[in-house]
């Protein structure tokens, strides 16, 4: 009887090895390889993972996790239990949902340290990474807060802009039951003898007073930068002169598109790059105003308020956390999913100067969504309403990484 070579056994474990690591190889590739498109539908923007974890960890209290975790419950608690949510390629019941929030919510209050939670993590939950920017799989952050405003209940000759609620004669128009290709398609529009018209522009409503005399002003501002601003950020608060307060929240818009009045400004050559911000568009409207009006109505898009007794609310109608509460393009991740984020915010010297950025991670919850947020590369972190969140807004356009987190079948 011929005995093997122990040389060619040698060859082909070495062989099988080497087929076994370009197998693990190719799989990571696939699943961590950047996006040649852009995902259309849910089950492409989130990918499940299982290896290289990100590291848990929160720069934040847990208290206030609890807190936006515990108002998620109250979006959760309004869905029929067997409403279902797509987690990337994977489908959840509202219940399992509300069951593996409530689970992660008694992990944090009586975790003892970052090892053991990171333990826990990966054992019972499945973590899902976003899939991100085309040609780059990472996720640009931005921010946004709630502004504080002065405002008046009757318009003077400083107090002149208005801030609008809805119109009787603006309509939402479901176009699914027209064709299958228009499933979950919808328009908003006006009517106008026997015509079907786009609603009106912000140009047509700020310059052309379309809405003018109708009795559909909640306050007036003393400057239509503040305005536009309060668009972008859907919500504020408007201090009247006896003392009392206002909160407004975004009710509804006209239907078109966002267009980003920093990007019009840099391809205008108003504005670089480097001076990109906030408080930089603020100053140099104060410098240049004869502009004012041209780059505002660049952005066709209005948006429509309405009174609240607390906010700001997100589009699941709950209240926002500071730093907890994200918003996500909601036609692509599960509303009201639990998220882990981590990117760099602003360093603030004691003069309210940004000195520098630096990393963070935290666990936030999907509680909003927004005009500009669009696609799987996108994320907008509410800030709250002090000088910091006001800073952090104006100034955040960084890449990070975002994951969704939802228990283990069974666990």
């Amino acid at each position: 009887m011929e005995k093997s070579d122990p040389d060619i056994s040698q060859k082909i474990a070495h062989v099988l090895l080497i087929i076994i690591f370009f197998i693990f190889i190719v799989g990571l590739w696939a699943c961590y390889r950047p996006l040649e498109e852009a995902p259309q539908v849910p089950e492409q923007a989130l990918i499940p993972i299982k290896y290289f974890y990100p590291e848990f960890n929160d720069d934040m209290d847990f208290g206030s996790l609890a807190t936006a975790i515990e108002r998620n419950f109250q979006y959760l608690d309004r869905l029929d239990p067997e409403h279902v949510f797509f987690y990337g390629p994977h489908k959840f019941t509202c219940r399992q949902v509300r069951e593996s929030q409530e689970a992660f919510l008694e992990l944090i209050l009586g975790i003892r340290g970052s090892e053991e939670l990171n333990r826990e993590i990966k054992e019972n939950f499945n973590v899902y990474r976003a899939a991100g920017r085309v040609g780059n799989r990472s996720i640009l952050f931005t921010g946004y807060f709630e502004p504080i405003y002065e405002a008046r209940l009757t318009p003077d000759k400083v107090f002149k802009y208005p801030i609008y609620t809805l119109p009787g004669d603006l309509i939402k128009i479901d176009l699914s039951p027209f064709s299958e290709r228009f499933q979950g398609q919808s328009i908003t529009a006006r009517i106008e003898g026997n015509k079907v018209l786009p609603y009106y522009s912000r140009k047509q409503i700020e310059t052309g007073k379309a809405l003018e005399g109708r009795n559909l002003e909640i306050a007036w501002l003393k400057d239509s930068v503040d305005v536009a601003f309060l668009h972008i950020q859907g919500s504020g608060r408007l201090n009247l002169p006896d003392g009392n307060r206002i909160t407004v929240g975004y009710l509804a818009s006209n239907g078109r598109p966002y267009h980003s009045i920093g990007r019009y400004m840099i391809d205008k050559g108003y504005m670089g790059n480097e001076g990109m911000s906030m408080q930089g568009i603020r100053d140099f409207f104060r410098k240049h105003p004869e502009v004012i009006e041209e780059v505002l109505n660049h952005n066709p898009s209005y948006v429509f308020f309405r009174t609240l007794d607390n906010g700001p609310l997100g589009n699941i109608r709950v209240p926002l956390t500071a730093g907890r509460s994200i918003a996500l393009d909601s036609g692509l991740f599960p509303k009201g999913a639990l998220c882990f984020i981590s990117s760099e915010k602003p360093v603030i010297e004691h003069n309210g100067e940004i000195v520098g950025w630096a990393a963070f991670s935290r666990f936030t919850v999907n509680q909003d969504t927004g005009g500009a947020i669009k696609g799987a590369g996108r994320a907008d972190i509410f800030w709250g309403n002090d000088k910091y969140a006001e800073l952090a807004a104006g100034h955040m356009q960084h890449e990070g990484d975002l994951y969704v987190l939802m228990k283990k079948p069974g666990r």
